[in-house]
Order: C-alpha cells, then sequence, then structure tokens
C-alpha cells in the first residue's frame, strides 16, 4: 500500500479534494474526504500505531480488513479496523497497545 496521494489536479476519476482534520492521540491529521484512518495515517507519514503483544509496531498489514493489525480507538470505539473506516473530519482516534499483555489476537 502507498501512502503517495494523487493530486486531485491529475486524477483521472476527476475528483474534487474535501480537506479534512482528524485528531491523533491527541494530534491534529490533516486528510482528504473519502480516505480512511489508515489512509490519512499512512499520507501523514505514520508506519505503524499500534503495538502488539511481543511489543512489536504494527500498522497496516493486509489493508482490507482480513487481519487485525490496524486496530486504533475512534470516537471512544475500540478495536476498529483503520483499513476499513473511512475518515470523518473531526473524528477522534487513539491508538492501542497489547504489548506486554499476553493476549492472542
Amino acid at each position: 500500500m502507498s501512502p503517495r496521494i494523487v493530486p486531485a489536479s491529475s486524477d483521472a476519476a476527476r475528483r474534487r479534494d474535501t480537506p479534512l482534520q482528524i485528531t491523533v492521540d491527541g494530534a491534529a491529521v490533516a486528510g482528504v474526504e473519502g480516505q480512511t484512518v489508515a489512509g490519512v495515517l499512512l499520507a501523514a507519514g505514520r508506519r505503524s500505531w499500534r503495538a502488539g503483544p511481543s511489543g512489536a509496531p504494527r500498522g497496516v498489514f493486509c489493508g482490507i480488513g482480513a487481519c487485525f493489525d490496524c486496530l486504533v480507538t475512534v470516537n471512544g470505539e475500540r478495536d476498529v479496523r483503520a483499513c476499513r473506516r473511512r475518515a470523518v473530519d473531526g473524528d477522534a482516534v487513539s491508538t492501542q497497545s497489547r504489548a506486554g499483555t499476553g493476549e492472542p489476537r
């Protein structure tokens, strides 16, 4: 999955960019309407936003919602797959960690 955003001016679908802003752990992150939460994070340069039980960093693995590596909390709802959830202007995203819990995931 590429974190690159195709500029609207050269997009064959002739989309119009509608900006949005989400907060991730309290920090403002800009995105474009239609992006998933994972897409916003990747475009902002974030490659990982969660730690697995072993402490290893996790981000997008499959990008289609089949795995659970990209889990975040969105507006208080835990275990949201960032690759499946479209970002909405004003979303409050919190990163999650299961590091050291020994929980299988």
